[in-house]
């Protein structure tokens, strides 16, 4: 009489790159389960630390012997919704990236090719009058122009004046040093570049490689002009109460 063959066990196998319900004989040998599971996590055999986990609350125990080709899984008492961990014992320089996109060669379509198309989604912008297609959009952009150059020299906004970003109370303090368009900001109307007092910002007054203004690092800002309030806002010292509060 034919003895019956062990039944496979489904375990969860979890790596760095993959998290996934596998089956796993327990006839395989170590050595067969880490050849199995290496186009799974991408870790070549010889890299590989296992370790076995019984409920996502217990302690991984590490799987370690001289022997691999002489231990099966069945020797190990593992049972059906365990979690196999696989580790990667390589340094990091020379394990594979597989999320790293950046390192996949890819097609770009060349604009003028892309243009051509009557099934992208620049050609169904162009047909339904969207976006910078939009013939009223230019005539908004200088609404929104001349509505921001009203309102700069309302409140006095020019490069030179002393100034505060956001609440007088709580705002950032500095200097006003551009007032104009900036092309790299895709919004368009005026914006007022502003460096700070303290490196709060964003850049240091330039966007894209383009300088706008001189400033230290994270020391520049832009905003629009109904963020800025002018004023006589100098440099806060040691001495101002608001900072001895919050030393």
């Amino acid at each position: 009489m034919l003895s019956s063959l062990p039944k496979d066990i489904v375990i969860l196998v979890s790596s760095e790159n993959a998290i996934t319900e596998r089956r796993i004989s327990p006839s395989w040998t170590l050595s067969t389960l880490k050849s199995r599971l290496e186009p799974i996590t991408g870790i070549p055999p010889f890299a590989q630390q296992l370790s076995y986990q019984l409920h996502d609350a217990s302690p991984a125990q590490p799987i370690s012997t001289d022997n691999e080709d002489g231990v099966h899984v069945s020797d190990l008492g593992w049972t059906a919704g365990a979690k196999l961990v696989v580790s990667d014992t390589r340094p990091p320089g020379l394990r594979e990236n597989y999320t790293d996109t950046s390192q996949v060669e890819k097609y770009e379509m060349p604009e003028e090719d892309y243009a051509k198309l009557s099934d992208s989604v620049l050609a169904w912008k162009k047909r339904n009058q969207l976006g910078r297609f939009d013939p009223n959009q230019a005539t908004t952009a200088e609404q929104k122009q001349a509505e921001d150059e009203k309102e700069t020299e309302e409140k006095g906004i020019k490069v030179g004046a002393r100034c505060i970003v956001g609440e007088v109370e709580t705002g950032r303090r500095g200097e006003v040093a551009y007032v104009g368009l900036v092309e790299k900001i895709p919004q368009g109307g005026i914006w007022v570049g502003v460096k700070l007092d303290e490196p709060t910002g964003k850049n240091d007054g330039s966007i894209d490689g383009v300088r706008f203004f001189e400033a230290g690092s994270n020391r520049g800002t832009f905003v629009r002009p109904n963020r800025v309030t002018v004023g006589d806002f100098p440099p806060k010292s040691l001495d101002d109460e608001d900072l001895l509060e919050e030393m």
